[in-house]
C-alpha cells in the first residue's frame, strides 16, 4: 500500500492520480521503472540529486510531499472511474486542508478535472485555488505517457519551479 508522505507547512503537495501497482507494492511513491518522476523533478531544480524511489520520505526535506487523488492502485490511470474520483474527493480535500500547502501540483490533467468539474485544462497554473493553495496542472511522468518527452516533462516542470521561486 501506497502512504502519503505529507506534513504541514510544505510548499508544494505533489498529487499523482493514483498509485502504479507496482508503488502500491512496494509502498514507495514513483518506483515503477518507466516513471520520470523523480529524473524530471531533479533535472528542472526542485532537488539538488535524483532521489530514488526506496528514500521518496526524503522528499518533505525539500519541502515537498507527495499524495495521489485516489488510493486505490492499478496498472493504469484510466482504470479508474468517475465514481471512484467523486468518492475520493472529500478526503482528498479534507487532506489539503489539514495540511494547507501553499502550492497543489496535480500531475496529470484526469484528477484536477474530476475534481473541479471543468471540461477543458490548460497545462500550467490555473485561475482558482483549491482549498487556498494555488494549482498547477504538470504533464504526468508516468512511463506510459509518452505524449511527452523528457525534455518536454523538464521544461513544464521547471516553469512551475521557477515560477514558485519568484513570487
Amino acid at each position: 500500500m501506497l502512504t502519503d508522505i505529507i506534513t504541514t507547512n510544505l510548499s508544494i503537495i505533489f498529487c499523482g492520480i493514483n498509485p502504479g501497482l507496482k508503488s502500491s507494492n512496494d509502498g514507495h511513491h514513483f518506483s515503477g521503472k518507466s516513471n520520470r518522476f523523480w529524473k524530471v523533478l531533479h533535472q528542472s531544480g526542485f532537488t539538488p540529486y535524483e532521489v530514488e524511489a526506496v528514500n521518496d520520505t526524503s522528499i518533505l526535506d525539500f519541502g515537498y510531499g507527495l499524495t495521489t487523488a485516489v488510493a486505490r492502485a492499478t496498472s493504469r490511470a484510466d482504470e479508474l472511474s468517475k465514481e471512484e474520483f467523486d468518492d475520493a474527493l472529500e478526503s482528498f480535500t479534507n487532506k489539503i486542508m489539514e495540511f494547507q500547502p501553499k502550492y497543489l501540483a496535480f500531475l496529470g490533467k484526469a484528477a484536477y478535472k474530476a475534481f473541479s468539474k471543468k471540461k477543458e485544462i490548460i497545462w500550467g497554473h490555473q485561475p482558482e485555488d483549491f482549498c487556498g493553495a494555488k494549482v498547477w496542472v504538470l504533464p504526468n511522468t508516468s512511463g506510459l505517457n509518452r505524449r511527452f518527452s523528457i525534455d518536454q516533462l523538464v521544461t513544464y516542470y521547471k516553469e512551475f519551479y521557477q515560477t514558485i521561486h519568484e513570487s
